[in-house]
């Protein structure tokens, strides 16, 4: 009787996990090729109808371009103050660093539901409720810590020396940081916006407590679809997700290979 190494065992069981976890991924884009107008596993014919019909609903457009525009926009704020704040907090020019840090990267362990709560209740009593604006701010907040996580990780291995010879060489301070820190915290870089647009792009629970009618974002548009019945239409879009989550990350991988520091 033969019996498998342990590495062999422990490669073939994870990966027998991973195919576990995709099964509801592949359910999903399987079931947006149904010609029936129900989900179908297998799906009753093949057909493309469904794509068509997501692509060209109004609803669907206005709710991938508030999306988009959020999340780009929180991306780039959060890019700013997580990286001015993790290169702070690095060089220790701050009193309480540790503290100022776990405060910081909080909105990762309070529930999502607790901050989209205690958001609706600040901007409610502070009368800025509604605004697009307030989207903004409140996606900032629950994307900085992962920009902040993944560039304190990437400048954990910075050598500092080389910041020190870029300034002997008669680079000031924002020169050094502009062309000798930031490409060396690349991938840290991309990881932390990655997630952080990742996380803006399909978050529910902070977003539906704030946005108003006209501000109705993707992953809200398919969670009431999905509430009023689920049809291929919703499965079509959560495909085109998939994939072009899948495609960025495939880029980004072979452009910086961020997953050292995801």
């Amino acid at each position: 009787m033969t019996t498998l190494h342990p590495t062999r065992s422990v490669t073939a069981i994870a990966l027998l996990v991973l195919a576990f976890l995709q099964i509801p991924v592949l359910v999903v884009i399987l079931a947006s090729f149904s010609e029936t107008s129900y989900l179908t596993i297998p799906p009753q014919g093949v057909t493309l109808k469904w794509y068509e019909a997501v692509l060209s609903d109004p609803t669907y457009l206005r709710a991938i371009k508030n999306s988009l525009i959020l999340a780009c926009a929180s991306t780039a704020i959060s890019l700013v103050l997580g990286v001015a704040a993790a290169y702070a907090l690095f060089r220790r020019v701050l009193p309480g660093s540790e503290a100022i840090t776990s405060l910081l990267i909080s909105p990762l362990v309070v529930p999502s539901v607790v901050v989209g709560v205690a958001m609706l209740q600040y901007f409610t009593l502070t009368g800025f409720r509604g605004s697009f604006m307030v989207l903004i701010i409140a996606h900032v907040v629950i994307t900085v810590p992962y920009i902040l996580r993944s560039v304190l990780a990437s400048l954990s291995g910075l050598d500092l020396s080389v910041e020190e010879a870029a300034r002997c060489l008669g680079a000031n301070g924002f020169t050094t940081f502009r062309l000798v820190t930031l490409p060396l915290i690349k991938p840290g870089l991309v990881a932390g916006a990655l997630f952080a647009f990742v996380t803006s792009m399909e978050n529910v629970p902070v977003t539906i407590f704030l946005a108003s009618a006209k501000q109705t974002t993707l992953p809200i548009l398919i969670f009431s679809s999905v509430e009023m019945g689920v049809n291929p239409s919703v499965a079509a879009i959560s495909t085109l997700l998939i994939v072009a989550t899948a495609l960025v990350l495939l880029v980004a991988e072979r452009w910086t290979g961020f997953h050292k520091f995801a």
